[in-house]
């Protein structure tokens, strides 16, 4: 991160931080730092001091903060999930934007960026290793528009470390992210009184509660922290262990009417499992954060029973 002058706090910038996670990391930094939110939706915690900028990542005037404050490092929200947007407007969003605040951070001196992926970006499969390392090629299905746009973003991400050595980049992998203000689909599962579950199949879980997240991502910040970090939580556990923790009572249903069936409730009540998920219920996608642990220093704070029960709320 550049250094700011004698007195100054350093300024960081939020892509996304209007979502969920975006406000948690505002709350968390906001004591350590000075804050610019950039997001095309309105912030909605005005109690929180933040410089708030309402721009779409794709247009000219998301130059604007870059050029009236100094920017000491940019923390990027990763891909936005918003089904009020259709897919093509959202792919825009996520992969057009997401380069073209990169390139900004380069042309403007930006020392530090920390860009938000998600260990889901290496793909459920049967052939999976137990541990999932950060060079293993990122194969996650194609079935889904928003995890097509999180691979493209980790991967420009990626070759902005090699293309621009001056700014120091951290691309963030955590697992499954979980809290009483998460809605993905991993916790939204997770909240269902009777979810389905694959017949025969029990995976392993990883979760990570959203407050530890934050201070994942406050360590990327730090000077000299560079490259792709796998950010797992306090351990793992089988996916019937964790619906058990949480009383859920699931419907173990054969994995070839998963699909279908999931689709149809997608159809007839407009939320639910994604039906492009399935693999998830069946093959593990466990991954390997010694990395973090080692050179960041990284250890997480709740204990796998807090962060499973944070959906609870």
């Amino acid at each position: 991160m550049n250094a700011p002058a004698a007195g100054e706090r350093p300024r960081v910038a939020i892509t996304g931080v209007s979502g969920n996670l975006g406000m948690a990391l505002a709350r968390h930094l906001s004591g350590s730092y000075d804050l610019i939110g950039i997001d095309y939706r309105p912030f909605p915690d005005e109690r929180l001091a933040l410089e708030h900028w309402q721009v779409d990542l794709r247009k000219a005037r998301v130059e604007e903060p870059f050029a009236a404050r100094r920017v000491d490092a940019l923390v990027h929200m990763g891909v936005i999930h918003d089904r009020e947007l259709p897919s093509t407007e959202l792919h825009d969003l996520n992969v057009v934007g997401t380069r073209r605040i990169l390139d900004l951070c380069q042309r403007h001196g930006v020392g530090k960026v920390v860009v938000l992926s998600s260990a889901n970006a290496y793909g459920p499969a049967p052939d999976n290793s137990s541990f999932i390392r950060e060079e293993t090629p990122l194969l996650v299905s194609a079935r889904r528009g928003d995890m097509r746009d999180l691979v493209e973003v980790d991967i420009y991400a990626q070759s902005f470390i090699w293309r621009f050595p001056e700014v120091e980049t951290v691309v963030m992998r955590p697992v499954n992210v979980l809290g009483p203000t998460v809605r993905s689909a991993p916790a939204n599962y997770l909240r269902l009184r009777r979810p389905f579950t694959a017949l025969g199949f029990d995976p392993m879980f990883q979760a990570i509660h959203e407050q530890d997240l934050c201070r994942a991502l406050e360590l990327g910040l730090r000077p000299g922290v560079r490259g792709v970090f796998n950010v797992v939580g306090p351990g793992e556990l089988p996916l019937s262990a964790a619906l058990r923790e949480l009383g859920r009572e699931p419907i173990a249903v054969p994995h070839f009417l998963l699909r279908p069936m999931l689709r149809w409730l997608a159809d007839e009540q407009g939320d639910g499992f994604p039906p492009e998920d399935v693999d998830h219920l069946q093959f593990a996608c466990t991954v390997d954060g010694s990395r973090a642990v080692r050179e960041l220093g990284w250890a997480p704070r709740y204990t796998l029973r807090e962060t499973i029960r944070s959906v609870l709320g």
